[in-house]
């Protein structure tokens, strides 16, 4: 089972750090986040769109989140991350 649709450690870091940046290209605002911490956020995007996709009937237990879904858990931590940053 492999959440990320492969088991090769770079291929996973290199589309998270694409979902990453493409999610803070998307979303308003400006954020200070390094290349790993972008990387980390499209690695993170990735296993709450496939952990959401599952829960909503959208991929089956094993079956990985796809660009898009990846893209959308990304958004969403993004989100998160600015309701809890302080003003």
């Amino acid at each position: 089972m492999e959440p990320f649709g492969s088991s090769n450690w770079l291929y996973i870091i290199v589309i998270g750090l694409i979902v990453g940046i493409l999610a803070r290209i998307v979303t308003p605002g400006r954020r200070r986040l390094g290349v790993i911490l972008t990387c980390l956020l499209g690695i993170g995007g990735a296993l709450l769109g496939t952990w959401g996709g599952q829960q909503f009937g959208w991929y089956r237990i094993g079956e990985a989140a796809g660009f898009l879904g990846a893209l959308i858990g990304a958004i969403v931590i993004l989100g998160i991350l600015q309701l809890l940053r302080p003003r």
